[in-house]
């Protein structure tokens, strides 16, 4: 798989957003691979890199003008619908770290308490590499793209949403670091 390839397809144009989106994927890639070798964990390195790099494709449909996007659908959509877009390219398993990665995951009852904008179902991370995704992509804004968040930092934007994805990123601590 070429991933610019395939970033190319739906972010033809050099523009801040293509920016915004290859600063940020390449830094959740670079910690997610880092993260697995020191831990020596046995993972698909290949796919994470591939997975990490697309995990935010479906960004542009958003709306979030402070990163550049100006599509209609709410920013919490972005993992779903990016999840629609690789399923369509042929890549099913890329396609369930798009929508699993929000947050720490996101279970259906909270989509259903918090009226969340996206399909009434689990998203939660399962796999060792959806799940170290899902954590490096913790550290990493896209509105700073400058900044690594420290873990206290990281920690305390998941606990401000949700006591499942507190849970779920406490234990992936344990897990990678």
């Amino acid at each position: 798989m070429d991933v610019f390839k395939l970033i190319d397809t739906y972010y033809p144009e050099e523009n801040k957003l293509k920016h915004i989106l290859l600063t940020h994927s390449k830094q959740v890639t670079d910690l997610a691979l880092k993260l697995a070798s020191q831990k020596q964990l046995s993972i698909d390195a290949d796919f994470v890199y591939e997975a990490a790099m697309l995990h935010d494709i479906g960004i542009f449909m958003t709306h979030a003008p402070t990163i550049a996007c100006f599509g209609n659908q709410p920013y919490l959509a972005h993992g779903y619908l990016g999840a629609e877009l690789l399923r369509k390219e042929g890549y099913p398993r890329h396609a369930l770290v798009c929508e699993r990665h929000t947050g720490a995951g996101v279970s259906k009852e909270e989509v259903l308490s918090f009226h969340i904008p996206v399909p009434v179902k689990d998203m939660i991370p399962q796999s060792i590499e959806e799940k170290l995704i899902c954590f490096a992509d913790t550290f990493y804004s896209k509105t700073q793209l400058e900044k690594e968040k420290t873990l206290v930092e990281a920690r305390e934007s998941i606990a401000i949403h949700s006591s499942e994805g507190l849970k779920r990123f406490d234990d992936w601590c344990e897990l990678f670091l």
